[in-house]
């Protein structure tokens, strides 16, 4: 099946489209706000409901303009989906303890330089809580529809329009700003630019939704260890060291892996 509309969307158009989902969501939240009483729903089921229902909205639409199946919008590489999962994901997940090290770093960097509002901390609470549909959108939900829409149908349509580094970090930088805090832009813009990278390399969702899925799911661990008066979780100096060195195996055996995947695409 052949791709239409492959240069869809441009910058405009994907802005445009981050916005259209801000309103569905925003429908949606009112009909089931409205609606909660009676499903006997609690907020982290509602916030659940809102992402799978105002994202399968947009994407039905986005992928009818494209003329793309969800086969061809999760790995459009034309490789065994499987055989990436299995050679490609454990070297990905090797990123995500460094990952969360430095986000960390710059995080508090940010929030000593602007400390967080009163809604905002609310936001990040809301976040952090333990129950099983928090749990599920962070680690789940979140990372697959995120991915599809950055990487799978921003990122993708970027690459036919713009120049790599100008398409992996336009997405990325849009992928920040969805958000809509300075907080979550710094960690969006470096997860969006590391995904960018491993989508246009090994042309395929699965390790981006790993990356993305492994590093909220990092989080959502994390905030389960003791704590200092800051609320930041006390590890030992050797945890960043050590993720580090993992961080260098994991890239060193990533970019083997997509210099042979390259290799064999073009032929001798």
């Amino acid at each position: 099946m052949t791709e239409k509309n492959q240069d869809f969307p441009s910058a405009l158009q994907a802005l445009l489209l981050v916005v259209a989902l801000f309103v569905v969501e925003f429908i949606v939240d009112v009909l089931l706000r409205d609606a909660q009483g009676v499903l006997d729903l609690t907020d982290s089921q509602c916030w659940a409901l809102e992402a799978v229902i105002a994202n399968g909205c947009v994407f039905a639409t986005v992928m009818q303009i494209k003329g793309l199946t969800y086969r061809e919008l999760f790995h459009p590489a034309g490789t065994s989906m499987r055989a990436t999962a299995a050679t490609v994901v454990p070297w990905v997940l090797l990123l995500v303890p460094a990952l969360v090290l430095v986000i960390s770093i710059l995080i508090d960097i940010e929030t000593q330089a602007y400390p967080l509002s009163d809604s905002e901390r609310a936001l990040f609470d809301r976040l952090g809580a333990g129950d099983l549909a928090t749990t599920l959108v962070g680690c789940v939900i979140a990372p697959v529809v995120e991915e599809m829409l950055f990487r799978g149908i921003v990122l993708r349509g970027f690459l036919h329009r713009y120049g790599r580094a100008q398409a992996i970090w336009g997405s990325a930088a849009l992928f920040g700003v969805a958000h809509l805090n300075i907080y979550q832009f710094v960690a969006a813009l470096l997860i969006g630019a590391l995904s960018g990278w491993l989508y246009e390399r090994g042309r395929s969702l699965v390790p981006c939704i790993a990356l993305h899925a492994g590093y909220n799911t990092a989080l959502t661990l994390l905030a389960q260890l003791p704590s200092d008066a800051d609320g930041n979780a006390t590890l030992p100096p050797s945890v960043g060291f050590a993720s580090l060195l993992l961080a260098a195996i994991g890239v060193v055996f990533l970019r083997r892996i997509f210099d042979a995947q390259d290799a064999a695409r073009n032929g001798p």
